[in-house]
Order: C-alpha cells, then structure tokens, then sequence
C-alpha cells in the first residue's frame, strides 16, 4: 500500500473525529455549559470565539431589559465626623454622627493597639436633652472595629447633634484612654 494515502486517510480520520471530541469535552461536567467555549477546540486554538452559551443570550445596552435586576441603590447617608485621635496608650478613633431616611445614629471607627481589652462607651447626644448610649467590647488586637449605637428617629436637624466615644480599662479605676468627638476640634485647632 502507499504510504501516502496511508497518511491521507489518517488525517482525514483525525478531522472527522475533532468534532466529536469537541462536542464531548466542550461543555462542562453535568451537562452544564458556563458559556465558555472549551474543550479540544480551545486547546487546539480551533475555537469559534464568536459562539455563545445558548443558556446566556447576547444582549445590547440598547436592548437590555429593563425589568433586570441591578445593584440596589443605597439610600444617602450624611454624616459630621470629628478627627481622627490617637492616644499615647495605642488607642486610636474617629467619631461621627450619622443621619439617613430621617434616623441618625452614632458610630465610633477604633484601632486598639494598647495590647489589652477596653471598654468602649458612645454617647449621641441630641435636641431636647435625648441621649442614646451604648457600651462596646473593644478586643486587643490591631484590627480595625466600630462601635455603633442603634438608630434613632431624627428630631430637628443634623447639627442638633453630637456624638463622643471614651476608650476606658475595664477595671475598677476605669482609667481613661481616649476620648473622641464628633465635633471635637482637629488637634493643631485647639
């Protein structure tokens, strides 16, 4: 026999069977077909790029849907912070007093780098003598936290009111490390 039709035959053979073998590795386990276009096409470099997943269709921006679903959109908080303290303790914070959809509420941003456990007390102080307080573990470590008090409704306007969070020791003296305010003057202001 000729070697060459030998050759030829084999090669056509092979050309016949690259779309089974496509058709068989293409799509994923399970059936399932992530829209990539895979198996022995891709990694022969034999892949048609303009084919699709006929489980995600090609949509323009122009013909997109309107009824999808897209990212939520958050409601506008505002908020008045004071700056950001350090103590010499290890201690660092930022307060603010944040309002939104007519609540405003407290939160206090800390670093405890003084190695041990505090205690974190943050005060919201507002129109008509209205205060909310909350007390916050702060654990050791030098991980960023915050302390947060619920969310009140709002009375009067925003600059009603005030916020301060006081870094302590939990023990019987209570030794204060920080104190931090929401309209606390910057420390080059003082």
């Amino acid at each position: 026999m000729n070697l060459r039709l030998i050759g030829i035959g084999a090669g056509v053979l092979i050309i016949l069977s690259l779309p089974l073998a496509g058709a068989i590795a293409g799509p994923d386990f399970a059936g399932q077909d992530d829209g990539k276009v895979g198996g022995l096409f891709s990694a022969l470099g034999l892949s048609d790029s303009s084919r699709t997943s006929p489980a995600a269709p090609v949509r323009s921006a122009s013909t997109a849907d309107p009824q999808q679903p897209g990212p939520a959109e958050q409601p506008r908080t505002d908020s008045r912070c004071g700056p950001e303290l350090s103590s010499p303790h290890g201690v660092e914070a930022q307060t603010c007093v944040l309002v939104g959809e007519a609540q405003t509420w407290g939160r206090s941003y800390y670093r405890n780098t003084s190695g041990r456990a505090l205690d974190a007390v943050l005060t919201v102080m507002g129109p008509a003598g209205r205060t909310v307080q909350i007390r916050c573990a702060v654990g050791a470590g030098d991980e960023p936290g915050l302390c947060e008090t619920p969310k009140e409704a709002s009375v009067g306007g925003p600059e009603g009111y005030s916020a301060v969070a006081e870094f302590a020791v939990p023990d019987d003296e209570g030794e204060l490390l920080l104190r931090s305010g929401s309209n606390s003057p910057a420390p080059g202001d003082r």
